[in-house]
């Protein structure tokens, strides 16, 4: 009875571990799709061509955080890294999706809001004349909620966009070379 349970352990195994090493065989692999040269990165100063303050400095921070996240390229300085990204913002955008509002004069309803951000970027390799990625842009969106004061939850809604940019970025960095 023990030989015939040994037996189908060995059975439903012997499947999976072929097709382990078929794929493995045929070049596919798990893991990053990097460039297999470049180990790197280093995000450059982001220039801010908005009049929003400070969207500049979170992005970059974000930028830096979303890239160590990810793992695939290590974090570099500008002197050291194998390449770097230039980024700068473009167009940040605030709409008002919900006013706000009393429910029976006791419950208070903030205001929503929607803030998308643009940003363009190109990844550069030192001395190299084309860029490993060409010059695009990128967008994304957030949702934020103004409950008292304007200036600080512009600020969160900043930073939530900055890093669904960044990691939207990220992505578009490390897969699309």
């Amino acid at each position: 009875m023990k030989m015939n349970k040994v037996k189908i352990k060995f059975l439903s195994f012997f499947p999976v571990a072929a097709l382990l090493l078929l794929l493995n065989g045929c070049g596919y692999h798990v893991g990053y799709l990097m460039h297999p040269q470049v180990k790197s990165i280093a995000i450059a100063p982001v220039e801010n061509e908005t009049l929003v303050y400070n969207a500049s400095a979170i992005l970059r921070n974000r930028l830096t955080e979303s890239f160590m996240r990810e793992g695939s390229l290590k974090v570099e300085s500008l002197r050291n890294a194998d390449c770097i990204l230039y980024a700068r913002v473009i167009k940040v955008m605030y709409r008002e999706t919900t006013p706000a509002s009393y429910d029976n004069e006791i419950t208070y309803r903030p205001m929503e809001w929607r803030i998308w951000m643009t940003v363009e970027f190109s990844v550069i390799i030192p001395g190299n004349k084309e860029p490993l990625v060409r010059r695009q842009q990128i967008t994304a969106d957030a949702i934020f909620q103004v409950q008292a004061d304007y200036y600080i939850n512009r600020q969160r809604g900043i930073e939530q966009c900055s890093w669904h940019l960044a990691r939207k970025l990220t992505q578009q960095v490390t897969e699309a070379w």
